[in-house]
């Protein structure tokens, strides 16, 4: 039985048509099943102020690899000391359908950036604020360093050393964890009652050595008297110490500062004008974050706030620490 030409033509069509519908449908399929695989996976949103200080690539590590050993998916994001670039990565977030943020805080004080967080919880999303807090009270946990204790430490630290000083403060207003440390600085120095101890300046660093270097140098070459530095953290303390040193003032400043990182901890004995730095830890910081987390998405309560201890290093517990890199 001979089938004519334009059937064969039409069974053909008809054939194509099928194909096409399959392969489109077959798509379909695939889409759905792997936004299915992702919804069904915990997903996390991390940002930090800035990734260009260790201390929190280091921190954002322990979640990743918390994350990665439970089949999760991390967004980790970097606003580069920007409130509204870490405001869309806040919106990003949540339209992800993320579960829970982990967050440090660009400007804790920021009406932008706090009515983002509370956006962002308001829809569900567990917030984990870390290092740094925030005014909104519409968060789940947050996990600091004791920050007034660090600055404390400094100023104790200080005053054993020396019975007098004329301080330069490096200060970043918008961070609040820096604003404690500085504020534990100066009120133990006004506690002690003793006037040979006197703030002369501020200078306002963001935290970062590429503005702590230039700032600190000028103020040295502007024929300031000083013989003393605290600084809000170890990234700023190692600028100031790269513009003493470019200022043959080596060994007649003194510098404290906070968080312990490796770099600090090496000037420590080497570097005559580095006396001690306040240790943080980030890697604690970091793994609790994580499982502060994964609690809350599974609807158990966690405390908070919760504080971590911080520790003062100098040359004489140096040993008992890693110098090549944090604790």
């Amino acid at each position: 039985m001979k089938i004519k030409k334009h059937h064969l033509l039409t069974i053909n069509k008809l054939l194509i048509e099928v194909a096409v519908a399959i392969g489109f449908t077959l798509i379909i399929w695939l889409i759905y099943v792997s936004v299915s695989v992702a919804n069904n996976k915990v997903q996390i949103g991390s940002s930090y102020m800035t990734m260009n200080n260790e201390f929190y690539p280091l921190l954002n590590e322990q979640v990743a690899n918390y994350v990665e050993e439970r089949k999760g998916l991390l967004y980790s994001r970097d606003p580069a000391l920007s409130v509204n670039k870490q405001v869309d990565e806040i919106h990003s977030f949540v339209n992800k359908q993320v579960n829970a943020i982990i967050l440090n805080p660009v400007d804790g004080k920021s009406p932008k950036l706090n009515k983002a967080i509370a956006t962002a919880h308001k829809e569900g999303t567990k917030i984990v604020i870390v290092d740094s807090p925030v005014k909104t009270k519409q968060v789940d946990c947050t996990i600091l360093s004791d920050n007034y204790k660090a600055g404390q430490l400094c100023a104790k630290t200080l005053m054993r050393k020396k019975k007098e000083a004329k301080i330069l403060l490096l200060t970043h207003p918008t961070a609040l964890s820096a604003v404690d440390r500085i504020n534990g600085f100066t009120d133990t120095i006004k506690k002690s009652h003793n006037h040979n101890y006197q703030i002369v300046g501020r200078i306002s660093t963001f935290g970062q050595s590429e503005y702590s270097y230039p700032r600190v140098k000028k103020f040295i070459q502007n024929g300031n008297k000083f013989d003393t530095i605290m600084a809000l953290n170890d990234r700023t303390a190692v600028g100031a110490l790269a513009a003493i040193d470019t200022e043959h003032q080596t060994g007649k400043i003194k510098v404290y500062s906070v968080d312990g990182s490796k770099d600090m901890k090496k000037m420590l004995g080497v570097n005559k004008s580095a006396q001690a730095t306040v240790a943080q830890f980030p890697i604690e910081m970091g793994n609790l974050a994580a499982k502060v987390a994964y609690k809350l998405i599974d609807g158990k309560k966690v405390p908070k706030k919760i504080i971590l201890p911080v520790k003062t290093i100098t040359t004489k517990n140096l040993n008992y620490y890693n110098t090549s890199g944090w604790q």
